[in-house]
């Protein structure tokens, strides 16, 4: 059986205790931190073209992003969005404080772990800031247009909410990281190149969306709709 639930602040759904949702919660933000911390540092050539690695499982976020909105509401995907947030800042951190630290004597792997893990200030701002922007508009647009929608459609949201939350994500890491850097027509290219591929790779990903929607949908017994949910990223909801 399922409940329809009307959410204030998603405080109906938040009340609820979800067999599942801290597994998803903690999917996504290892698939945010791997894709940046491995993914982030190569760049790979196939078929001609060459781009950034992390871009093969960076957008599984945003598909997790979805799930997260579509079954447990905005309130309880916001508090995600915080997670990854906070999560990215302590890698940072943390990989800025081990480069730093002096090699030992003998240890000749200071270059290696430098190239690797030693982002420059404006990548780790460009990243962290279009995570956070991005993720949010792409769980206020889908709760919005399930709203319109009814809950039908499931498509229509997953797909138009990142092209949006894409759209908002290399509008921002782009030109923070590489404006001045490389040219203003490689910034352009590069960034449309990978919005629309990271669009691609959600519009591919439709069925595995639909089927782990409705997997955790029927075993959480519930459908939340975000009607009287208060959008802003800095409102206080209930804990899960």
């Amino acid at each position: 059986m399922t409940t329809h639930l009307n959410t204030l602040d998603g405080k109906a759904g938040a009340r609820r205790h979800f067999r599942y949702f801290d597994y998803v919660m903690a999917a996504f933000v290892a698939i945010l931190l791997l894709s940046n911390l491995i993914g982030a540092a190569k760049l790979a050539t196939v078929g001609g073209y060459t781009f950034g690695a992390g871009i093969m499982f960076f957008p599984i976020s945003y598909v997790i992003g979805d799930v997260l909105t579509e079954v447990y509401g905005y309130a309880n995907a916001r508090r995600c969005v915080w997670a990854g947030f906070a999560a990215l800042l302590f890698m940072a951190f943390m990989s800025w404080v081990v480069v730093a630290l002096p090699p030992a004597s003998g240890w000749d792997g200071q270059a290696a772990y430098e190239s690797v893990f030693g982002n420059t200030w404006r990548i780790v701002l460009a990243s962290v800031t279009a995570f956070w922007a991005g993720e949010f508009v792409n769980s206020f647009v889908l709760a919005k247009m399930k709203i319109l929608t009814d809950g039908r459609k499931l498509w229509t949201r997953t797909i138009g909410s990142t092209v949006f939350g894409q759209a908002v994500d290399s509008l921002l890491f782009y030109p923070i990281a590489f404006l001045g850097v490389w040219s203003h027509q490689q910034v352009l290219t590069v960034m449309v190149t990978n919005w629309f591929l990271k669009v691609m790779w959600e519009v591919l990903l439709t069925p595995v969306t639909y089927a782990v929607v409705g997997w955790l949908k029927q075993r959480e017994g519930v459908e939340v709709f975000d009607r009287g949910t208060d959008f802003s990223p800095f409102a206080k909801a209930d804990a899960v």
